[in-house]
């Protein structure tokens, strides 16, 4: 993926700069929702959707813990 306004493209990141870019974006998150505009968000969404996938690309086998997981929520709420 070539260069855009949002930043330089995720697959071009080296694996530092991909998690300081995700900490960014999802400390924005919330604000961008609120006070953003409709296209503020729609570019926010697309930046967030792009580092997250190239991310998870990356790293399929992600340490992944089990209270985070749709098993570990029904535990937790007894609904398993």
């Amino acid at each position: 993926m070539a260069e855009h306004d949002g930043g330089p493209s995720a697959a071009n990141l080296e694996d530092g700069k991909l998690l300081k870019e995700l900490e960014a974006i999802h400390r924005t998150r919330h604000e961008t929702l609120l006070y953003g505009s409709d296209e503020a968000l729609v570019t926010h969404t697309q930046r967030m959707n792009e580092l997250e996938h190239e991310y998870v690309r990356r790293h399929p086998q992600r340490a992944q813990t089990p209270g985070r997981t749709r098993s570990g929520a029904r535990a937790r709420s007894g609904d398993g």
